[in-house]
């Protein structure tokens, strides 16, 4: 299986650059997964393809102001850090711009409030930071970082929070996971009004999500680990429906990822937490969801093979050309597709 196999002509303009003035007039693109039938309808219709008993799952991790700009203390050369992953006792993993300038000692100075130290070099760009500062590290974020938007879109966000969801409550995300912008929560109390269930897991978004695929031979690709959780009570929801024979809707493919992970490694859903590099491609059998809120994807992505495996290739390339034919918006402040 080739990487570019899952490639798709996408003309720029057609890249959202900033997000729609109400979350859910986006545009739905809904796909019958076994016939291929699409129908262009807007967000606010997911209501009519969600029934009473269907359990609905979102991620509701957090973004934090993960990109960081500041001076090497030597040489007061310019450096930018993204932070990706929390590893604990104020070390993160950072991606590193331009990483070449640094070396295990080197101190990152961006504020009076805020260093860091790196303790450890790593492929690609990949650096480990020890972080340095006096008080508490989120409020010092949100005065010195910025929303850490992907490098295809170019214009400012006027509003922090429309990078967010609704429902954002862990902080932790280098990215937000953007199926989820499109629900608002009027939308989402008249689902749970007609008998939607809706449950939520925890995935921080890392490179592993949006890394690009590199290498010809799709097996061939690695994916950086994220954090994941699961509570007893989101568990013991999930494993009710399964057990009913109800329909379980992810939303997002970082709750998939996460939905997956969980049911390959226990056979059931249980409380857990942990790190997944799960990589889903065509091929793969999906055991834990049924259905995938997503939006449009990067071509030759990860997430593109991962909603092929669900709807088949053939299905997504025919769903993403008519996508393009009909002048959707695409990627993260893009529009939405339901794979039914």
């Amino acid at each position: 299986m080739k990487t570019s196999d899952f490639d798709y002509n996408l003309p720029e303009e057609l890249i959202a650059q900033t997000p729609l003035e109400k979350r859910d007039t986006s545009k739905l693109l809904v796909l019958n997964k076994e016939t291929g039938e699409i129908e262009h309808k807007h967000f606010t219709d997911i209501i009519d393809y969600l029934n009473k008993g269907d359990v609905l799952v979102l991620n509701d991790t957090k973004v934090i102001p993960a990109r960081l700009y500041g001076v090497k203390e030597e040489t007061k050369a310019a450096i930018e850090l993204l932070m990706l992953k929390d590893l604990g006792n104020d070390t993160w993993e950072c991606l590193t711009k331009p990483a070449k300038r640094i070396k295990v000692g080197t101190i990152v100075d961006f504020s009076d409030k805020l260093k860091a130290e790196c303790i450890e070099v790593k492929d690609e760009g990949i650096r480990i930071f020890k972080l340095i500062y006096n008080g508490i590290l989120y409020e010092i974020l949100d005065e010195l970082g910025e929303m850490p938007l992907p490098p295809y879109i170019h214009e400012k966000l006027k509003d922090k929070d429309r990078y967010q969801t609704v429902y954002a409550k862990n902080a932790g995300s280098a990215a937000a996971p953007t199926a989820g912008l499109h629900f608002t929560e009027e939308l989402m109390n008249k689902l749970k009004d007609k008998g939607v269930e809706i449950e939520y897991v925890t995935l921080h978004v890392g490179l592993g999500t949006f890394r690009p695929v590199n290498v010809s031979d799709v097996k061939n690709h690695k994916m950086h680990s994220e954090y994941y959780q699961m509570s007893k009570e989101t568990a013991m929801a999930l494993n009710k429906a399964k057990k009913e024979g109800r329909n379980i809707i992810s939303v997002g493919t970082t709750s998939v990822r996460t939905l997956e992970t969980i049911m390959n490694l226990y056979g059931e859903f249980k409380e857990c937490s942990g790190w997944t590099t799960i990589f889903i491609y065509p091929g793969y059998e999906f055991k834990a969801i049924d259905k995938l809120i997503t939006n449009f994807h990067l071509p030759k992505s990860t997430l593109v093979m991962l909603v092929s495996a669900l709807a088949g290739k053939e299905n997504i390339m025919n769903a993403y050309k008519e996508a393009v034919d009909n002048k959707y918006r695409f990627f993260s402040f893009g529009d939405s597709m339901f794979i039914k």
